[in-house]
């Protein structure tokens, strides 16, 4: 599907604009609609613009339709290899993001000045760039806050649980984290860890977790 060329800049991004009715979708992930916002209706979102602050817009546009997106479908990772259809393109319009600008539009999220919403997963190549990042619709912080809250709720101090058993055992099916990476879930523990909370014994997902 082709990016759209050199166009006049999206109203969108400058001033009001009465946009199409907005986009709503099922996707075979969750059961429920995500809402696409008006502004993904216009040809020239889907590239981005030379001018220096209209294109700070647009990638501000950008950032929050990713999160919004992922953290309504529970996503935690993506790879740039195998991105959701429908997250940067359009195909109602036949417009869709280049390659290189959804790097762009992750680069911009992951710089900490712009909240850090995005981690690049290194690759065990230094020479090539990383195929694949964790997008935080909530930080470690935020999730490990979550985690220990529950444990709190549930009388589980003292408990141990295993990995398997925070990321999908039946206490947590209502769980927002339900699902999430292992490794990432490491990495939120690892929160608790050196907050004195928690101890990790072992590394597989059989891993016992203590909270204190």
């Amino acid at each position: 599907m082709a990016s759209s060329s050199s166009s006049p800049v999206p109203p969108t991004l400058t001033s009001a604009y009465v946009a199409p009715p907005p986009t709503t979708i099922s996707t075979a992930s969750t059961s429920t609609l995500f809402t696409f916002p008006t502004y993904t209706s216009f040809p020239p979102f889907y590239t981005l613009q030379p001018n220096l602050t209209t294109r700070a817009r647009q990638l501000t546009l950008w950032s929050n339709l990713l999160t919004t997106y992922c953290a309504h479908h529970c996503l935690f990772k993506l790879l740039l290899s195998s991105l959701p259809s429908n997250l940067f393109a359009n195909l109602s319009i036949h417009r869709s993001l280049s390659q290189p600008d959804i790097r762009t539009v992750l680069d911009h999220l992951a710089l900490p000045a712009n909240g850090g919403k995005v981690e690049w997963i290194p690759t065990s190549s230094r020479a090539e760039k990383p195929n694949s990042c964790w997008v935080y619709w909530r930080t470690p912080t935020e999730w490990a806050d979550a985690i220990y809250g529950w444990v709190d709720e549930t009388g589980q101090k003292g408990a141990v649980l295993t990995v398997y058993e925070i990321r999908e055992g039946e206490a947590v099916q209502s769980q927002e984290w339900r699902g999430m990476d292992e490794d990432l879930l490491r990495k939120v523990l690892g929160v608790l860890v050196k907050r004195g909370k928690a101890q990790i014994f072992g590394q597989e997902e059989t891993a016992g977790v203590k909270f204190f």
